[in-house]
């Protein structure tokens, strides 16, 4: 599979991590899943996400999953891998060993407690000379789980410094105004375009590409319809995309409860039949009566307006 380059665009599902009631890896449904996510038309994979639950596998889960997905997609979209870690030793470790199974990039997240732009710089100079100039680096903007804000001319500072970083996954909420700022900075320094794709969801995905977004990088249990809003916003027919996106709207709103939204995502990808269980690894959220209740009404609004165009 070629590296990752400025030029990536389009839908980056993050993949869930099955597992078995028992907390096992699901083999069978991590087969299935991979299935389903090229099935719904997107155009790359990121495993091993926060929404992959990657700080409860062990190395040699992660290295397995990810190898195994990589085999599975066999080169026919390009897969981004989460290496976020304590330490840039076992970073590095994963980054060679998923690089070498075929991955087209890297994904990663600073630490809790850098709080400058400098210290932020140089963490981010530590991991480009870990990992060597040829491994293409996103950059994991996620404030409200790491504390750490990065400005927009911290990003502009880091795309002129390090050549392998190669997209920013922006989940500083709401961050339009973040986006055009680094769009602002990036033409009138005459700075390379990095792509720039959202998460948090597809909340504001429309408006995110109308301020100059390349896609989206998310765990949203819909992807078919976030590749729908995408390609109907690039094709000109702007209007039509919004209207996609709005039918799900309430969906996407629900998932991103604090502490509940891996479980709801991971229960309806098991309703649509990309995993067998919708079981999270101790510690983490199970659903309750009144939630799956909600999480009925809810898709069955959504077939409803479906039905109804």
């Amino acid at each position: 599979m070629a590296r990752l380059d400025e030029q990536a665009r389009g839908i980056y599902p993050i993949s869930a991590t099955p597992f078995t009631d028992e907390g096992a890896i699901d083999w069978e449904s991590a087969d299935r899943l991979t299935d389903f996510y090229l099935q719904c038309g997107v155009h790359g994979l990121t495993l091993l996400g926060m929404m992959g639950e990657a700080q409860k596998l062990t190395f040699d889960e992660a290295a397995s999953f990810a190898s195994r997905a990589i085999r599975r997609v066999d080169g026919r979209v390009p897969v981004v891998v989460g290496v976020s870690a304590g330490g840039l030793a076992p970073m590095a470790d994963l980054t060679r060993r998923v690089m070498d199974a075929g991955a087209a990039a890297v994904l990663v997240a600073p630490p809790q407690g850098l709080r400058t732009d400098d210290q932020i710089f140089d963490y981010f100079r530590g991991v480009v000379d870990a990992f060597g100039p040829d491994v293409p680096v996103i950059y994991q903007d996620y404030p409200p789980t790491t504390n750490v804000f990065l400005s927009p001319s911290l990003f502009v500072r880091m795309v002129s410094a390090f050549r392998s970083m190669v997209m920013l996954k922006l989940e500083d909420c709401p961050g339009l105004d973040k986006l055009t700022r680094i769009r602002d900075d990036s033409g009138r320094d005459g700075l390379r375009r990095v792509s720039v794709l959202i998460g948090n969801g597809g909340l504001y995905f429309p408006q995110f590409l109308q301020r100059g977004a390349d896609g989206a990088m998310t765990g949203f249990a819909f992807p078919d319809m976030l590749v729908q809003v995408y390609e109907r916003f690039v094709a000109g027919d702007h209007a039509g995309a919004e209207d996609l996106f709005d039918a799900y709207l309430p969906l996407i709103v629900y998932e991103q409860q604090p502490g509940y939204g891996l479980a709801v995502r991971k229960e309806i990808l098991r309703r649509r039949g990309a995993i067998g269980s919708a079981a999270t690894r101790a510690p983490g959220p199970r659903l309750r009566q009144a939630d799956a209740g909600e999480i009925d009404a809810l898709m069955g609004r959504l077939e409803r307006r479906l039905g109804g165009r």
